[in-house]
């Protein structure tokens, strides 16, 4: 048995990430169009009639998008915490009954051989979470779009094998390019997103622990490059005495591909 975890998109355009074992295959997110989706997944060899469940990380349109379209196409169940699915259903479409699955963050759950986590993040949604899987002794934990990290988020993914962090920012690029002053701050702020540089310190952290591999994700289009977030937080890493490529293998997620297929046995 073993978990596979790949990134479909990733970005400010829009976020799903697959995950699965043999018999259990899940989406996080389904912000894009269900017909994108549906292609990335099949760039991965799983079909959208094969998904089990779509969890829902927050509400915002880059991540909710096709999530109505591919439950109703499927018969796929939605899961999402109550104050999130309050803030996302008018936004999504109608969803079956059947399909509707709200889950309480402090307590973990099943979706067959696979045992979810979700815990609490700090973004401006009405109630965001990350998400930590389990399977024979592998866990990936899943930690974008949020403002800060804090002890109790390190501690929660630190055991992970694989985490997929937000490197959302140049800060620099972020500060001096054309976004609105608003949006700025919005971004910059508390309940926003982490830096290429909040990234590479929170990863300081994190291989304290038994993290091998982590996925950079969520970059924007605007205030960002895939090198130049590889570069920076490698920089910081090698500087506080972490070997990239022999203590933690770093490696991109994508907005208009998908990442790297990874094995977990």
């Amino acid at each position: 048995m073993s978990l596979k975890v790949c990134s479909l998109f990733s970005g400010s355009s829009g976020n799903s990430t697959y995950l699965g074992t043999e018999k259990t295959h899940i989406l996080v997110d389904a912000g894009l169009a269900g017909k994108y989706i549906i292609d990335g997944l099949k760039d991965v060899g799983i079909d959208g009639s094969d998904l089990n469940g779509i969890l829902i990380t927050h509400e915002h349109v880059d991540h909710i998008k096709g999530a109505g379209v591919l439950s109703r196409r499927f018969n796929i169940p939605i899961y999402a915490n109550e104050k999130t699915w309050a803030a996302m259903e008018s936004k999504i479409g109608r969803v079956s009954p059947s399909n509707i699955r709200i889950f309480d963050k402090d307590m973990d759950f099943y979706i067959q051989d696979i045992n979810v986590q979700a815990y609490e993040i700090p973004h401006d949604a009405a109630d965001p979470v990350g998400f930590s899987f389990y399977n024979n002794n592998k866990k990936i934990s899943i930690t974008t779009d949020l403002g800060y990290t804090n002890k109790k988020l390190i501690k929660t993914v630190m055991d992970s094998d694989m985490v997929i962090l937000e490197a959302n920012h140049d800060q620099d690029m972020l500060i001096n390019g054309p976004y609105p002053a608003m949006l700025k701050r919005r971004i910059l702020s508390r309940k926003g997103h982490l830096s290429n540089e909040d990234s590479g310190k929170a990863l300081l952290e994190l291989v304290k622990g038994r993290v091998t591999h982590v996925l950079l994700a969520h970059l924007s289009r605007e205030n960002n490059h895939p090198q130049l977030a590889l570069d920076t937080v490698t920089e910081i890493l090698e500087d506080g005495g972490v070997k990239v490529g022999k203590d933690i293998f770093l490696d991109m997620t994508y907005r208009d591909r998908i990442s790297n297929v990874y094995q977990f046995k």
